[in-house]
């Protein structure tokens, strides 16, 4: 296994200390909300990371290309869905993101079984480094529903975007 799956992996550990965090934290500004922050951040800058050393290393693998994503899916899901449990992050919306995150998921999928791996694309990075970040501002600036407002907005067109996109430069793997 490469060094960067490893660090990949790691982000999927933080997962669980990330979400009994936010569980402690009620959803309130306090010690257990910056804890969740600042687990959070961690876990996203592993995403920079792990895609750094895969580069420049020469550690790209299908595995790294599949795991990546879903590294970040599970991390920024976890997130929204304790937002949406406080009633900060609306059902329809956090419906939306995982409509997409299935539909591409599935798309992938449907590519593997015929030979192709569809690697993250720019908006697909552009959807999830905005979310990492909108998603950091909730935790850092608890209660502020104009700042929720405008993250979930931005959440939700860079979802809808990067989904459509992804299958239009795909849409070939669904018909061979």
């Amino acid at each position: 296994m490469t060094t960067a799956s490893k660090i990949t992996l790691a982000r999927v550990a933080m997962i669980p200390a990330f979400m009994a965090t936010m569980y402690l934290s009620g959803g309130q500004a306090g010690l257990w909300m910056w804890i969740s922050l600042v687990i959070f951040m961690v876990a996203s800058l592993t995403d920079y990371i792990d895609g750094y050393i895969a580069r420049h290393y020469n550690q790209t693998t299908d595995f790294g290309k599949f795991l990546d994503p879903l590294a970040d899916k599970l991390l920024t899901i976890a997130a929204m869905t304790m937002f949406c449990e406080w009633g900060v992050f609306p059902a329809w919306a956090l419906m939306i993101v995982l409509t997409r995150e299935f539909a591409v998921t599935g798309l992938r999928l449907v590519a593997v079984q015929k030979g192709t791996v569809i690697a993250a694309g720019w908006s697909g990075k552009v959807k999830t480094a905005s979310t990492m970040v909108g998603l950091c501002a909730m935790m850092a600036l608890p209660g502020i529903a104009i700042l929720n407002w405008l993250v979930i907005a931005v959440i939700v067109i860079t979802t809808v975007y990067s989904g459509v996109e992804y299958f239009i430069q795909n849409w070939k793997c669904l018909w061979d």
